[in-house]
């Protein structure tokens, strides 16, 4: 997910902070931004919930 972790770094957050910001595990996220975990519905919800003005869509698809 090289969008995701673009988004991550223009944030300037950490994996874990990026993490903890959205609301997920440090662990879970390292995988959904790696590409070895596909990002869950709820992980979508929060993400968006959280950066409402950035487009999913743009991100992780």
């Amino acid at each position: 997910m090289d969008k995701l972790k673009e988004f991550r770094n223009s944030k300037k957050l950490s994996q874990k902070d990026m993490a903890i910001q959205i609301g997920v595990s440090p662990s879970y996220y390292y995988k959904v931004e790696s590409g070895y975990q596909t990002p869950s519905y709820e992980f979508l919800l929060k993400f968006k919930k959280k950066f409402p003005n950035v487009s999913v869509d743009k991100i992780f698809f």
